[in-house]
């Protein structure tokens, strides 16, 4: 549920960035929303999402996806707005349009930034996809909130522990995933 959350959340978060980056207004709305956004309670926000949604999947991909939307969003504005002004020059110089010098120059460029935003949202939304068995979502949270809900029997630490360990297992795994993704995609000249 992570992975596709992340990859929504990539594409919806770099089309608005695509967006709004040359405007200054724009960028600057985009990045209060993000900010504004990840300051409301993952645990609110699910409740919330409750009513309309029910329990079960919708709600916990929702807002998965809306976390996981957020740094990506700021990373992708970040990125592009700092592709060198010389490189975008020089593409039109040789005859390329605004979307192929976006998709030929600016997206590849900005890519390790807004790479590090996928990063950072996929630890992210790791840690509230646990949260997320709340409203009855999948994965490992659920066998944290039965481990707590038995507190002081037996082995419910113990569940709770191991669901937590699997957790992070997976986030590390997935955050060498995505640096594989950043080595395989990014090109020599422009990796930090």
């Amino acid at each position: 549920m992570v992975v596709q959350c992340v990859f929504w959340a990539t594409v919806i978060a770099v089309g608005v960035a695509v967006l709004v980056y040359k405007s200054p207004a724009g960028s600057s709305v985009a990045n209060a929303v993000s900010a504004i956004g990840l300051t409301i309670p993952s645990f609110a926000l699910l409740g919330l999402l409750i009513a309309p949604l029910g329990l079960g999947i919708g709600p916990s991909v929702i807002a998965l996806a809306f976390y996981a939307a957020l740094p990506i969003l700021r990373n992708a504005i970040v990125g592009l707005a700092g592709v060198d002004s010389t490189l975008i020059e020089s593409a039109k110089g040789m005859g390329m349009g605004k979307l192929r010098t976006l998709l030929r120059v600016e997206l590849p460029v900005a890519w390790p930034v807004i790479l590090a935003g996928v990063r950072v949202s996929t630890q992210l939304v790791m840690g509230i996809g646990a949260i997320a068995a709340y409203v009855s979502g999948p994965g490992l949270g659920g066998l944290i909130f039965s481990g707590l809900s038995r507190l002081g029997g037996v082995n419910a630490v113990n569940e709770a522990l191991s669901a937590t360990l699997l957790i992070v297992i997976l986030a590390l795994l997935l955050d060498l995933l995505l640096l594989l993704v950043g080595r395989l995609t990014i090109s020599r000249g422009i990796r930090v």
